[in-house]
């Protein structure tokens, strides 16, 4: 599974490569930033030559690193000498595009390297469900929209793409054993690679007080296309039922679980924990302008830019199938048509959680 979704900026360039789904994504982001730079001011430095290690988990391309990465720097520099070397490490899994990553980090016009000279990027592909840097190296470490993918689909949930909305308890709590187990492995990890005093910033989905997983509009109405789709003969009802999007919700209890009894796991400690409602921009500018279309279109682009390729796992030739172009352009189309006729603000419940490692 992916240990990143999409990319993320608070405002995307005309650039072709940002998309809608960039633009909802940014909903939780600047709040995460400002994390990363509380954390950015608080954590201790190591004495030149040794450079400031900065981590960043399920890089993806890059674009979701590039402005909490420049903001933290910034803070960092208020503290250190602008000689003084920062190195950022980029990881994701093996089969993560690096050359993308390594060409948003030299093209893109926010890149920290145009703004940091004595900041040098890096990358690492291995998955953050083990160790990927030395032990005690880490001083920041930022992560975001990943730690939601689950390491492995444990059940088919066969009624429904997203397991928050499966009628079978005993798959909702295989789900539910597995985002423990992830959660657990992932601060394990990270607990040995910070360095005493490091801070890690995460901003992943989650479940809030209603239990709710949000984005019920959209699933609702991917769900019907792809039963549309399959009665239309494109695909198979077998291929539908094996369909996942593996990703889940943590509730608050979830997130401070491997902390009980003593609130300290790995020498890491809760610093931060808000589980909150994120905005709907597509939702607030269809208020303004009434452009039910336009709404439709930007939740549908966030759908294939984000969640589509996962669907792929169902088809009997995997991401290789030559039907996949075409199963995206119906569904992208159904999706847009669905909530084009009955618009509806989505839910989306985020959560921020600050570790810190004790000294």
């Amino acid at each position: 599974m992916p240990e990143s979704s999409i990319v993320v900026r608070p405002e995307p360039t005309d650039s072709g490569s940002y998309s809608a789904a960039n633009r909802l994504q940014a909903a939780g982001l600047q709040s995460g930033i400002a994390l990363f730079e509380k954390a950015a001011a608080a954590v201790p430095l190591p004495d030149p030559p040794h450079p400031i290690v900065i981590a960043d988990y399920g890089a993806s391309s890059g674009h979701n690193s590039l402005l909490p990465v420049g903001a933290a720097i910034a803070e960092l520099r208020k503290r250190t000498r602008p000689e003084h070397s920062v190195l950022v490490a980029h990881t994701d899994r093996p089969d993560n595009d690096f050359s993308a990553l390594f060409r948003t980090l030299e093209q893109d016009p926010d890149s920290y390297l145009h703004r940091d000279r004595a900041t040098f990027a890096s990358a690492v592909g291995r998955s953050f469900f083990t160790q990927i840097l030395p032990s005690n190296s880490v001083h920041l470490g930022w992560s975001s929209w990943a730690i939601q993918w689950l390491s492995r689909v444990p059940a088919v949930i066969s009624d429904h793409v997203q397991v928050a909305y499966c009628a079978d308890r005993s798959v909702r709590a295989a789900f539910a054993k597995q985002a423990a187990h992830d959660w657990h492995e992932f601060i394990a990890f990270r607990g040995r690679e910070l360095c005493p005093g490091g801070r890690l910033v995460v901003t992943t989905m989650a479940l809030g007080e209603d239990g709710e997983f949000g984005y019920r509009p959209l699933l609702v109405a991917m769900l019907e296309c792809l039963h549309e789709v399959a009665d239309d003969g494109l695909i198979t009802a077998d291929e539908v039922a094996r369909m996942c999007i593996p990703t889940v919700g943590r509730r608050e209890a979830d997130f401070i679980a491997p902390f009980a009894p003593s609130g300290r796991f790995e020498r890491l400690e809760v610093a931060q924990l808000d589980v909150f409602d994120a905005e709907d921009r597509f939702w607030n500018r269809y208020r303004t302008d009434n452009d039910a279309a336009a709404f439709a279109a930007q939740w549908a682009g966030f759908a294939r830019a984000s969640v589509f390729p996962a669907l792929l796992s169902g088809l009997n030739a995997g991401a290789a199938d030559p039907r996949a172009t075409e199963l995206f352009d119906r569904l992208e189309v159904g999706i847009g048509q669905r909530l084009e006729a009955a618009p509806e603000q989505m839910q989306i419940p985020l959560a921020h959680v600050v570790l810190v490692k004790q000294r």
